[in-house]
């Protein structure tokens, strides 16, 4: 058992990085509005480059966010009901919830993510502005690979729940360093 405990440390592992990653992207957008807040109120400059970015950082933020929530706890239950059940009944509800809601939720949003990327690809999709950012398949393709990322922090909190229910004293003792 101690094999599936290393497994979902892997993972684990894989979600701080998003986690980090999505950090450093929130503080790069921090730095773009700010620079676009001074140049057009101090210096009566717009770039509609600048402001673009400001969504792709945004949602490349939010995307590579939500796998780290999942592998931190930070998605979405009841909590009113969820947190006063024993951790046996938590886990099997998260078990439940991943292979039949979010794993294949994710599976389905990266597959056909992945046309859609494709498509924007292949027509050269740019900004529709004039001044705009190039290359709009880029974000598009964060769609499908985030999800992706999504569905390796559900398998994750799939192993996680697994080892709280196979051997909850060792994941208790994990929990508490």
């Amino acid at each position: 058992m101690r094999s599936l405990i290393y497994i979902e440390r892997l993972f684990n592992r894989f979600g701080d990085f998003l986690g980090w990653l999505s950090s450093i992207l929130f503080i790069l957008l921090l730095a773009n509005v700010v620079y676009d807040v001074v140049m057009r109120y101090v210096f009566n400059d717009v770039s509609i480059a600048f402001q673009e970015m400001e969504w792709h950082l945004f949602s490349a933020v939010f995307l590579l966010g939500v796998p780290y929530a999942i592998k931190a706890g930070g998605h979405v239950r009841v909590d009113l009901f969820y947190e006063r059940l024993s951790n046996k009944a938590q886990a099997i509800i998260d078990v439940l919830g991943t292979l039949f809601f979010l794993l294949p939720f994710c599976l389905l949003v990266a597959y056909y993510g992945i046309d859609f990327a494709k498509e924007s690809y292949a027509l050269g999709e740019t900004s529709g502005d004039p001044g705009g950012l190039p290359y709009r398949w880029i974000i598009k393709a964060m769609i499908p690979l985030s999800f992706l990322f999504m569905a390796l922090s559900g398998i994750g909190l799939l192993l996680h729940s697994i080892n709280k229910i196979v051997n909850p004293h060792l994941i208790y003792q994990q929990e508490q360093k």
